[in-house]
């Protein structure tokens, strides 16, 4: 017969040994370096997406200026179409700005702010849809006008 003892459960692990001051310290830092270069490629890129995203508004309006003076009928679907990228980029920039928040208030502010600016994208979305259904029905009845009165010619001449 086996011992009494071999049948006991196995004895749990030890836990680890504190760190000693010098290894707690390089693993504060390690994390505290992390944090501050994640926080610097954030603030980074929000730059970055902001810049971007205000030079396409930019270069639409200035387009859509020309478009205007050329009398160019799809003025408002093409500066609509570069609001809706501008803020596409804008709204990006805001997404990313939550990763580095801290208080709920600046999480508050953030969130209003890509409320709002999802609420312009959707509007503005909404007005491309409908610029372009209203576009290609006064295309339509253009080609009707065209083939009716290709119709009366062709009587005409019989």
């Amino acid at each position: 017969m086996e011992p009494i003892a071999s049948m006991a459960p196995a004895a749990t692990p030890a836990p680890p040994a504190p760190l000693s001051g010098a290894e707690a310290m390089f693993f504060e830092d390690f994390y505290n370096g992390l944090h501050e270069g994640l926080v610097t490629l954030v603030n980074l890129s929000v730059v970055l997406l902001e810049f971007i995203g205000v030079g396409v508004i930019v270069v639409a309006a200035l387009q859509g200026i020309y478009n205007y003076v050329r009398r160019d009928p799809l003025t408002r679907l093409k500066l609509a179409k570069g609001m809706a990228m501008g803020l596409e980029f804008k709204l990006g920039s805001e997404i990313l700005r939550t990763v580095v928040v801290r208080q709920f208030s600046e999480i508050a502010i953030v969130g209003a702010i890509i409320v709002l600016r999802a609420a312009l994208t959707f509007l503005i979305h909404w007005e491309i849809k409908t610029e372009e259904a209203q576009m290609e029905q006064e295309l339509e009845q253009k080609q009707a006008l065209i083939q009716g009165g290709e119709e009366t010619a062709d009587r005409q001449q019989e």
